[in-house]
């Protein structure tokens, strides 16, 4: 490991200068794209990138394509020198942090819009996410023309949709899954963990405690399963994230694994690790996701 700083560039010539060196030199490349203020979550996609290519591109863009005007795009955190820091103690190799007007210059009128997996569940409450995601992933592969990707499986609806955009765009690059990092009492982390008061980080682990249970219960119920049960038991899930102090429940769903599909088409007898457990919901102004499977 080294201490050294991690260079980065903010313009996509340097970018793509840099990138073409080693390329020159043979080097497979892992793109790890995050929006900044870093924890050890990160930390881990970054080791993971290494494990799959000799060089490691991290970007830092706070994206303000997938915010609607009423969130928190403002008040994101931003600590990029922390996260520099932080990424030399993981050995990156660059960061790409463009300005807003680099990524969408005047003029910049092409989204990618996503269905399928994009479909439901985060849509159902932020209609404008996937498309800003989807836009933003596609400039950030085209960019850095990573061999892989690393996503967390925290945001487990945001991987799906990036492995489907790769597949239907034919992109020459792997789209790798990593498992999600948590506190030592089963928060995931994340970002906006910050935002919780003192009071509120107390709550916040009970979600993940909450789909476990769910999670056996779906086991239990095992080729009886059957998604109208599914559905009284995700409800009673959500039923005790609200008891457990949550406010808003904006969903609490049980879905196909890998195509997040409702399970309804599965029909009876959902065979067990092919179900994946997703919740989102708000303690106070704070939004939380969560996911398991089962």
């Amino acid at each position: 490991m080294t201490n050294a700083a991690v260079p980065h560039v903010s313009t996509v010539k340097a970018l793509r200068a840099t990138v073409a060196g080693w390329r020159k030199g043979g080097s497979r490349v892992a793109l790890v794209p995050t929006m900044g203020a870093l924890h050890a979550g990160h930390l881990d996609l970054v080791r993971l990138g290494r494990r799959h290519a000799d060089k490691v591109v991290v970007s830092i863009f706070v994206n303000p394509a997938q915010f609607a005007p009423h969130e928190d795009l403002d008040r994101y955190p931003r600590t990029f020198e922390a996260d520099l820091a932080a990424l030399a103690m993981v050995d990156c190799d660059l960061v790409w942090a463009p300005t807003v007007t680099e990524m969408y210059p005047p003029g910049h009128a092409t989204r990618v819009v996503p269905a399928g997996a994009a479909e439901g569940l985060e849509t159902d409450f932020r209609p404008h996410f996937f498309a800003g995601v989807a836009t933003v992933c596609t400039k950030l592969f085209t960019q850095v023309a990573p061999d892989v990707a690393i996503y967390g499986e925290k945001d487990f609806q945001q991987l799906a949709v990036m492995r489907q955009l790769v597949r239907d765009l034919d992109l020459p690059m792997e789209i790798i899954g990593a498992a999600t990092v948590r506190e030592a009492d089963g928060l995931a982390m994340s970002s906006r963990n910050r935002y919780l008061s003192e009071s509120e980080r107390k709550i916040a682990p009970s979600m993940n405690r909450i789909l476990r249970g769910l999670a056996n219960s779906l086991v239990v119920e095992g080729a009886a399963l059957t998604a109208s049960r599914a559905e009284v038991l995700a409800a009673e899930a959500a039923l005790k994230l609200t008891e457990a102090g949550f406010g808003k429940i904006d969903y609490v769903a049980v879905r196909d694994a890998a195509t997040l599909a409702s399970i309804d088409k599965l029909q009876n007898g959902a065979r067990q690790g092919a179900m994946r457990i997703l919740a989102a919901a708000w303690l106070g102004k704070t939004r939380l996701i969560d996911n398991v499977a089962a």
